[in-house]
């Protein structure tokens, strides 16, 4: 409680700021009657139906048709814990360790694409590991979703929901965005169902962002904060543009937007989509080569006035730059038309293209320049370890994730060893990164089984494994 000289101190303060404040209103009023008509102030400040004649520009009529197609995400994942009494050994001793299980909920959001089949596109992040997907609608309807796929490494996800009525957004062609074009983002920020926010396209083809995965990024100074991901990104015409995935800041998307969103552009999330209601998974095309960022010493003794492209190091037998000409010492500066300044952004550009599409490469070979033609072949989602050699034998090999690629990491990782195997006799576990081996250098999957055409006398993996890393030999 306040004591009462302040209390009393208050009372008065308010009661001369009444008298002062009716005292302002009644000069106002007194000049308002006594200025001439032109110079009278207005008794309200609602903005006037038209300007000039012509109606106020509003993004409302084109939202009333939209907004119906962008939903709410909830999901539901079942974890177990442990009870934290069980880690004192008296009461390990005295009790059964019973397992725990605690929900994790999270919160995204959806654009509604095919209204009859009730197909709806979202991130992967947004269900990633759901155990339940409800969608709610903008008319308050909330069904349960069925899983259709999804892809990690892009960051899309299509879920399917059984309900009538639907509104969907026709997609628009993302090649066409400009620097400058007026979008809006529509999506459930903070759990704010419905929310629309409005900017500007920043940037196209945004690369480099640390954490993420292929990248061709749409940026935008639209508002994008956490529940927003996997929402709407339209243009004034009401066409999807885009998927909002992401928004940055230094002190962590929690921290909210700072007028840097992220959106992943309609045509791939296209390209994904077919492939996921055809085939469940997608399916990537490789051009078969290693490739290494330029210093300036490589690029003056290749001949190249600036240290920027790709550096092929290694050309795989059999495969698309094989067949196109490609060699060791090349130096891959763009592809497709798009600008290539590194290793990474030759992968990216690689894996955000169909198998059997064709990569038109600018290519320096010996200081000159030379046009080719390449064309993707598919490449392998996993590989067995007996396939490889004997001594692996259990074991299954993926690529590594997309966003430890995008970091500039290279390697392998072991999604799976089968108990009692060869594999899992020598140490070798799940979710363990080999780095390096006795075989040979390796950059990726297809490099890693290429150098077993030979099997080694003596099988030796440096592995990462957590924080720690060390060598592990092959019995």
């Amino acid at each position: 409680m306040r004591p009462l000289p302040t209390l009393l101190t208050l009372a008065l303060a308010a009661a001369f700021g009444g008298f002062v404040a009716s005292a302002i209103n009644a000069n106002l009023d007194n000049r308002a009657e006594a200025a001439p008509a032109s110079l009278a102030i207005p008794a309200t400040a609602a903005l006037p139906a038209s300007v000039a004649g012509q109606p106020v520009p509003s993004l409302a009529p084109m939202l009333e048709r939209v907004m119906p197609a962008v939903v709410s995400v909830n999901t539901k994942q079942v974890v177990r814990v442990r009870n934290p009494y069980f880690n004192d050994p008296f009461f390990r001793r005295l009790f059964p360790e019973v397992p725990q299980e605690r929900i994790n909920e999270s919160l995204g959001s959806g654009v509604i694409i095919d209204a009859a089949e009730g197909l709806v596109l979202t991130n992967h992040h947004v269900i990633d590991n759901a155990d339940d997907v409800q969608v709610t609608l903008s008319d308050g309807r909330t069904v349960k979703a069925e899983f259709l796929g999804s892809d990690r490494d892009t960051d899309v996800a299509l879920i399917r929901i059984p309900a009538d009525k639907l509104t969907a957004l026709p997609l628009g062609d993302s090649a066409q965005l400009r620097v400058g074009d007026f979008v809006v983002a529509i999506g459930n920020p903070f759990g704010f169902s419905q929310t629309v926010t409005s900017g500007i396209v920043s940037a196209v083809g945004r690369t480099g962002i640390r954490g993420l995965g292929y990248q061709n990024f749409i940026q935008t100074d639209a508002s994008i904060n956490p529940g927003n991901s996997g929402g709407a990104l339209v243009n004034l015409q009401g066409q999807l543009v885009g998927i909002n995935t992401a928004s940055f800041n230094p002190q962590g998307s929690m921290a909210g937007n700072i007028g840097l969103g992220l959106a992943i552009p309609t045509n791939l999330a296209r390209d994904v989509v077919d492939q996921l209601v055809k085939h469940g998974v997608v399916v990537r095309g490789t051009l078969g080569i290693e490739a290494q960022n330029l210093t300036q010493a490589l690029a003056q003794n290749l001949g190249l006035s600036e240290a920027r492209g790709a550096l092929v190091t290694r050309v795989l037998a059999g495969s698309g730059a094989a067949a196109a000409g490609i060699k060791p010492g090349d130096v891959v500066v763009a592809a497709n038309g798009q600008r290539v300044d590194s290793a990474v952004a030759l992968h990216n550009v690689e894996g955000l293209q169909p198998v059997g599409s064709a990569l038109n490469l600018d290519v320096r070979r010996d200081g000159k320049p030379l046009q080719v033609k390449a064309t993707l072949k598919e490449q392998a989602r996993a590989v067995t370890g007996e396939s490889l050699d004997p001594r692996l034998a259990g074991a299954t090999f993926v690529d590594l994730p997309e966003t430890l690629r995008q970091a500039g990491d290279g390697g392998v990782m072991v999604s799976e060893v089968k108990r009692g195997s060869r594999a899992a006799s020598s140490g070798l576990a799940a979710g363990d990164v080999i780095i390096q081996s006795s075989v040979g250098e390796f950059a990726d999957l297809a490099s890693w089984r290429a150098n077993f055409q030979k099997p080694p006398q003596q099988l030796v993996l440096r592995i990462v494994r957590g924080n720690a890393r060390g060598d592990l030999v092959m019995r």
